[in-house]
């Protein structure tokens, strides 16, 4: 599923920048291009970017 159609950036690439060490929208965008469009995206990035977030922290 695509999180950016701009970009063209899936779900499943947003993923693996933030495996990578992508912890913020700035520094996805930064690798991939997502959220520099229309902006459309944002509200999903961040979704994920918090979702990953309380499991990191649950997980802890």
């Amino acid at each position: 599923m695509f999180v950016c159609i701009c970009r063209a950036v899936t779900v499943d690439e947003v993923h693996a920048h933030c495996d990578a060490g992508a912890y913020t929208v700035d520094a996805i965008s930064d690798r991939c291009g997502a959220g520099e469009g229309c902006g459309t995206c944002l509200d999903q990035l961040h979704d994920i970017l918090s979702e990953r977030a309380s499991t990191a922290t649950t997980a802890a």
